[in-house]
């Protein structure tokens, strides 16, 4: 009888340092960006940019100048932040004057900022209008992810000027499988 009531109260003493211990887990829970929140089991606000608060902190999703350049350069695949592999194929939809003779250069980078593939995306139909212009590219390259799965795609306004103040680019976050 003795040994019954050792066990009930070594469960209890088990129990309770468990759910002590879960409790101060959760706590130590570090969260400094919107991966981070999202990975802690925190709800995502269905907004763009997605959006995630812990613990009266808030954090946006990175995606790049995407909103502010909207208006001249519109990319359908891939999104910020979408997990990409070789051969990557890029589509969307850029103002006749992105381009120069129906082309303009695309660069992908590793976490370090190093490119890794650069090409040029071409004008699916005539660019020479201020309308928006479908086109395509497709980048092959290879990464080393041990250090990081993170990238940059960059599309660049063709400048063949080279004058600075004719450069423009667009650049989000990309995720390497």
């Amino acid at each position: 009888m003795k040994w019954i009531v050792g066990i009930t109260i070594l469960l209890a003493v088990l129990a309770g340092l468990f759910f002590f211990t879960r409790d101060q887990v959760q706590e130590l829970v570090t969260v400094t960006t919107f991966q981070e929140c999202v990975a802690a089991g925190n709800p995502v606000m269905e907004s763009y940019p997605r959006q995630c608060s812990h613990e009266g902190q808030h954090f946006v999703e990175e995606i790049g100048n995407e909103l502010e350049k909207r208006d001249l350069i519109r990319v359908n695949t891939p999104r910020p932040n979408a997990e990409i592999e070789s051969p990557l194929t890029i589509t969307g939809e850029a103002r006749g004057y992105w381009y120069f003779e129906a082309t303009f250069p695309v660069i992908l980078t590793d976490w370090d900022g190093r490119i890794i593939a650069e090409g040029y995306a071409s004008a699916q139909d005539d660019w020479m209008t201020e309308a928006f212009v479908p086109f395509t590219a497709t980048l092959e390259f290879t990464v080393d992810t041990s250090v990081s799965n993170r990238g940059s795609l960059i599309l660049k306004k063709d400048n063949p000027s080279g004058l600075p103040e004719h450069d423009d680019a667009l650049e989000f976050p990309v995720y390497f499988k």
